[in-house]
């Protein structure tokens, strides 16, 4: 059965799209989304019960020819303990990570109903479907439901993820951000439109194959949140992406793999036989398939000259083919002898990107930045007199920080100032950073500038020199003195410049 959702109110205002370099503006939460589905129109129930497992008999269920034994231990994430079976919506990516989801979730005995989402690009731009594996992903995931007869549904949600995803990212590059579209994948795409879609089909819970946990309430307390938790594998948690969501959002999901490391999770796949069982995981972004990121960047940002200069210096140093290229921290595709060079600031207005070779000493150390876009998942704002500690990017690093809340300079929304226990060198406005109190995920927000003074120190004849209109008055670039101990080949080699490592690719999560 296929699914077509009709095309939405495009949710990104024109306010969020500032040409300011630095702030972002708020993102907005997703309108409902109204289902075209043939399904029941019974209203969507929900059983918020808690998370603790109640052990069972080890379960037993037929995979091809042979039964197969599931040990308690790996459905202590399925709400295995319900006095009867749930009705799961379990979205299917062709993946190991999702296939293992739904295969424990079947053995835990909810009755599962898998979704796949076709989220590519609208026919009116240019469309790589050619390039896009979403045919063999489709196949994969019809052969897993195969194994156990649960029935598979497709669900097109292509003008939603252009207008609330693909958008933005666009718009963030355009304004000189470097966007995160995982989070808002899984906020208004694979927990938004889709759990909006699904709004009148009588599932209790959605699931899908994210590496976190939730902590739901026992039922006599169903007004308490529900509370997302790091998963048993620290390096493949997930909880960075998730982090943004709401708490309607969050009540409403299962994650059966955050209870097992993933190298369990593979030799599972193994003991299922799963027809994907050897598949690799992917990285990158879904829309995008065997397209090189900066290959879409041209196509629909486009390409406009400018120049490089050095930040402490105003030295003209080369020229560059958009700052959209480059992000905060970059030192790859620069192309400049005598390095490493860091791009450290860019003058959106005046296309103009700085750079400098001093992106570590110690008296640029990187330790408060500001935060905008908050959400917290319980719904309300923690006590900020607490302990927490955040992720400013997706991994297993934490650190511990300290947090003050006070009112935007541009609007009345709050921030927060974030100040690091210890420097952080890759800070870029438009990530995310996702705050956590012991093993607890709280929320997150966007960081809208990486520096205590909000801002690398570029010297004034830099600045000057940026807003020349006419750049020929520049001349040609100073020629750039290598350091003795590196050459130029060796410098070029240490800096991993080629030719398609100009732009740095949003951070992404590697799923299967």
């Amino acid at each position: 059965m296929l699914l077509r959702l009709g095309a939405l109110t495009p949710l990104l205002r024109p306010s969020l799209f500032s040409p300011k370099p630095i702030l972002l503006s708020p993102l907005i939460t997703p309108k409902p989304f109204f289902s075209l589905s043939s399904f029941s129109t019974a209203p969507f129930q929900s059983s918020l019960v808690s998370h603790s497992f109640n052990p069972k008999p080890t379960t037993l269920f037929e995979s091809g020819k042979n039964a197969i034994s599931v040990d308690p231990y790996y459905l202590s994430c399925c709400m295995a303990d319900k006095d009867k079976p749930l009705r799961v919506a379990v979205l299917l990516s062709g993946g190991v990570d999702s296939s293992v989801a739904l295969r424990l979730l079947h053995a835990a005995g909810h009755h599962c109903t898998a979704f796949y989402l076709k989220i590519w690009f609208q026919e009116d731009f240019n469309n790589f479907w050619s390039e896009c594996p979403w045919e063999e992903d489709l196949k994969f995931a019809k052969g897993v439901c195969d194994q156990v007869g649960v029935p598979l549904e497709v669900v097109h949600l292509t003008d939603e993820y252009w207008s609330n995803v693909v958008s933005y990212i666009i718009e963030e590059y355009r304004c000189g951000r470097t966007p995160n579209p995982d989070v808002l994948c899984n906020t208004r795409i694979k927990f938004g439109a889709f759990i909006d879609a699904i709004n009148n089909m009588e599932f209790d819970y959605v699931a899908s194959g994210h590496y976190a946990r939730v902590i739901h309430p026992v039922s006599n307390q169903i007004n308490k949140p529900s509370v997302l938790e790091l998963s048993k594998d620290k390096l493949k948690d997930q909880t960075y992406f998730l982090s943004h969501l709401a708490q309607a959002q969050l009540k409403r999901l299962i994650f059966p793999l955050g209870c097992i490391p993933k190298e369990e999770v593979r030799n599972l796949a193994s003991k299922f036989d799963l027809p994907n069982k050897d598949r690799k995981d992917s990285q990158g972004i879904c829309f995008l398939g065997k397209i090189k990121f900066s290959e879409f960047v041209v196509r629909h940002i486009g390409e406009s000259e400018g120049v490089i200069l050095e930040a402490e210096t105003g030295d003209f140093l080369g020229i560059h083919r958009g700052f959209w290229f480059y992000t905060i921290g970059q030192r790859q595709g620069l192309r400049l002898p005598g390095g490493p060079w860091y791009v450290v600031e860019k003058d959106v207005k005046n296309n103009v990107v700085f750079v400098s070779r001093n992106y570590f000493s110690l008296d640029k150390r990187r330790l408060s930045f500001r935060v905008g876009s908050l959400k917290w998942l319980s719904g309300s704002p923690p006590d900020m007199t607490s302990q927490f500690q955040c992720k400013v990017r997706h991994g297993p690093t934490f650190y511990d920080c300290s947090v003050k809340i006070e009112l935007g300079e541009d609007s009345p929304e709050e921030v927060v100032v974030v100040h690091l226990c210890e420097d952080d060198q890759g800070l870029a406005a438009g990530q995310f950073t996702a705050f956590y109190q012991g093993r607890t995920c709280i929320g997150s927000g966007v960081i809208l500038e990486s520096w205590d003074d909000k801002g690398f120190p570029v010297c004034q004849k830099a600045l000057e020199l940026a807003r020349l209109e006419d750049k020929s008055k520049l001349g040609k670039p100073v020629k750039i003195k290598v350091k003795p101990e590196t050459s130029d080949q060796e410098s070029v080699q240490k800096d991993g410049i080629g030719p398609d490592k100009g732009l740095a690719e949003p951070r992404v999560a590697i799923t299967s």
